[in-house]
């Protein structure tokens, strides 16, 4: 697989810092467990640290959902090799049980801690990673990644490409960097990038970095709705209207929204002020796969049919064979 040869540069962070620098300060996970910040969540592992609050409507279900896409690619290498913690900075309301069940909307597997605290624990925690705003929805969307061992510790964004971000991740790790070196003709140059998003459609960008981590197309329900077929189920105008605004016809008492959210309402979908263009290029996009899908299924169908054994000629060959023994 090819990948890009470049990664945002590590942060300020030198070796051994422990708990006198991120704190050994109790936190409350999801499952109602208080631990100490440093010596159960960060002391001799490989970290990837973000900052959630489960009433957020903006980013915070996106990024989540991006990083559900790089515990996927991680595999059984979350919760052995990795681990992720996703910070509150709403304690005063996210709840144990609120922290549960937004994580489990997205990720119902090892390796990944939702806390939450008292606010003035949580406060400090953040504080020495960098979050220092009071405002919840002016948290830091970044995402911290540390090796405790080595000291190393970098910055990244959960809209780099999921294959890419796991493989940073990876690297943060001597002995992994070790044993998979990457040959230098693999690696993508900034030219290459380049022409990928030149020839990439917009709306075919769009999905990849917001829409992907929650929902798929033709591959199953996500955190919301597998796409496959949904400008056929809905009307296109409506999707456009929903894209760019859902908490609106969320208001409106659409009976549609209603039905999403009963079926999908531990995360909801989150208004991210998309343009008319923006939506446009989705429904697009989401047009062409699913034509593209169906016509590959059809296909696939027709292509089996082709090679089925006839069931009519083999029954008449046996009966020929039959006859011809007892002759």
């Amino acid at each position: 697989m090819a990948l890009i040869a470049w990664q945002q540069g590590a942060v300020a962070a030198a070796p051994n810092r422990g708990a006198d620098y991120f704190t050994n300060l109790e936190v409350v996970t999801q499952d109602g467990r208080t631990v100490r910040f440093y010596d159960d969540l960060i002391k001799d592992k490989l970290v990837v640290i973000s900052f959630v609050f489960t009433a957020c409507k903006d980013f915070c279900p996106i990024n989540t959902a991006r990083m559900t896409q790089v515990a996927d690619v991680l595999g059984d290498a979350l919760g052995r090799d990795v681990f992720f913690v996703s910070i509150s900075v709403d304690p005063e309301n996210d709840t144990p049980e609120d922290m549960k069940n937004f994580g489990e909307a997205f990720y119902d597997g090892p390796g990944w801690t939702f806390i939450t605290g008292s606010p003035e624990n949580l406060r400090t925690i953040g504080a020495r990673l960098g979050n220092r705003t009071e405002e919840r929805s002016k948290h830091i969307n970044e995402i911290i990644l540390g090796n405790d061992r080595t000291g190393e510790w970098a910055r990244n964004t959960p809209f780099n490409e999921p294959d890419r971000l796991a493989t940073i991740i990876r690297e943060m790790d001597p002995e992994w960097r070790l044993s998979e070196a990457i040959p230098a003709d693999q690696f993508l140059t900034l030219d290459d990038l380049r022409r990928y998003q030149l020839q990439a459609e917009p709306g075919q960008v769009l999905f990849r970095k917001l829409c992907s981590g929650c929902h798929t197309v033709g591959v199953g329900d996500r955190v919301g709705p597998d796409l496959l077929g949904v400008t056929e189920r809905r009307d296109e105008e409506w999707i456009k209207r929903y894209i760019r605004d859902p908490a609106e016809v969320r208001r409106s008492n659409d009976l549609a929204a209603i039905e999403l959210g009963l079926r999908y309402g531990r995360v909801q979908m989150p208004t991210l002020g998309l343009s008319d263009n923006d939506a446009a290029d989705l429904v697009s996009y989401l047009k062409q796969q699913t034509d593209e899908i169906t016509k590959a299924r059809q296909e696939a169908v027709e292509q089996q049919d082709h090679h089925a054994p006839d069931q009519t000629g083999s029954n008449e060959d046996e009966e020929h064979a039959v006859g011809a023994t007892h002759h």
